[in-house]
């Protein structure tokens, strides 16, 4: 299937959609980026004097920051204060042209400008407004400033992550943000289905809690069950063995999964000590993982004596699970990566051609493309509200005038 990304024609699902993006930093901005690269028209609201703050974190090249190109891709920018009550009434006339609107200020805050889902559903009855937010709409929380690093917290995916003996541990990156963020687009595309059966827009609400927790699996049932309190546990897993990472011979590292008896079966064989196969306690995932220490000084004793090279092609003839730990230079060095295409140049403006992740999804009939990457502040500002919208000219000077538009 050939993968087609930066015709500026090309067509995706969801072209002929048009999305406001009102949120900031990961989460929203992030969904808004996934509908953008199908084909959706994106129109990204943003602060006219500090814009999305996400534009000055992260690595920079010069004055241009570098995580913006990627999550600005396929959005046109708009500078507009939305605290404002003239910037509020032109948000209002873009809603009437838009199918969806993300927010993520803090519950309420929409509201208090006068934008809150009953005033904008009044302008436009199919509107699908998402909101995210920390906590939730409700409950004591509900007016914290929430992050992805509180998510990763309260939902105890920090309390069960790190060695056994060392602290509780955050991921390097935005994890809950991005997991709440790719789950909002589900949410959206759920509301829009819901719409063109009924005609009926609605609003959601999506926080970062809910998501991450959704990759504790069963863990919350055991609890309630069975009193059961995870505890850290490194690499391994409680629920089999061995899977863990391992050093090899050249200071490299390699990871293994044995999630059934048969895979782990294989891997004992290969590392020379098929004797344990013969064992009771062998042929549960759980029985493995009550004996992980044996197993995994088994697997270690082995792939120590090799390079990863070595290690990856017996392996692959033996048909066990293992794979390479990489960093960011043997991802962009991969076969396979660069097969399918999992990264991708794309021309920018200011940097020339960048390298950045592709379009997650392989549609044969409308791939959908990334047209461009993120733009200047405000840089469509004129277009949108002249060109668009009807505002004129001398009325777009006095706002940028007073600091409502860029």
């Amino acid at each position: 299937m050939g993968r087609v990304r930066h015709d500026r024609a090309m067509s995706g699902p969801l072209e002929g959609l048009r999305v406001i993006d009102a949120s900031s930093v990961i989460a929203g901005p992030l969904s808004a980026q996934i509908l953008g690269d199908y084909g959706a028209d994106v129109i990204k609201i943003e602060h006219p004097k500090i814009g999305d703050s996400l534009r000055s974190m992260g690595a920079r090249k010069g004055d241009v920051g570098l995580w913006w190109k990627l999550m600005g891709r396929n959005k046109r920018t708009v500078g507009l204060y939305l605290g404002d009550p003239e910037g509020a009434k032109i948000f209002e006339k873009m809603v009437a042209t838009a199918d969806v609107v993300i927010q993520n200020f803090r519950p309420g805050t929409f509201e208090r400008w006068g934008l809150g889902f009953d005033r904008l559903s009044e302008i436009n009855p199919g509107l699908v407004l998402m909101s995210i937010s920390g906590f939730g709409p409700d409950g004591p929380y509900r007016d914290r400033p929430g992050f992805g690093t509180l998510a990763e917290s309260m939902s105890s995916f920090a309390a069960m992550t790190g060695p056994a003996d060392g602290p509780p541990t955050l991921p390097p990156l935005g994890l809950a943000d991005t997991m709440a963020g790719m789950t909002t687009v589900s949410g959206i595309l759920m509301a829009l289905r819901h719409r063109d059966q009924t005609g009926e827009g609605q609003e959601v609400s999506i926080n970062l809690v809910e998501p991450i927790m959704l990759s504790l699996g069963p863990i919350p049932i055991s609890y309630d069950q069975l009193g059961e309190v995870p505890e850290r546990l490194g690499n391994r897993s409680r629920n089999t063995a061995p899977r863990n990472t391992y050093l090899c011979s050249d200071d490299t590292w390699v990871a293994l999964s044995s999630a059934s008896t048969a895979t782990a079966a294989r891997a004992m064989t290969l590392v020379g000590h098929a004797e344990v196969i013969d064992e009771p306690w062998f042929e549960t995932g759980v029985g493995r993982a009550e004996n992980a220490e044996l197993l995994d000084g088994y697997v270690q004793a082995w792939v120590g004596a090799r390079t990863r090279d070595q290690v990856l092609e017996e392996c692959r003839k033996a048909e066990v699970v293992m794979g390479a730990i990489y960093d960011i230079a043997d991802l962009f060095a991969d076969p396979q990566v660069e097969a399918m295409e999992m990264l991708t140049d794309v021309e920018d403006e200011d940097l020339g051609t960048v390298r950045m992740q592709n379009l997650m999804l392989h549609f044969s009939a409308s791939p959908g493309a990334i047209r461009f990457t993120g733009r200047p502040l405000g840089a469509d500002t004129e277009d949108i509200l002249v060109g668009e919208l009807g505002v004129s000219r001398d009325e777009l000077a006095d706002l940028r005038e007073r600091g409502i538009a860029k």
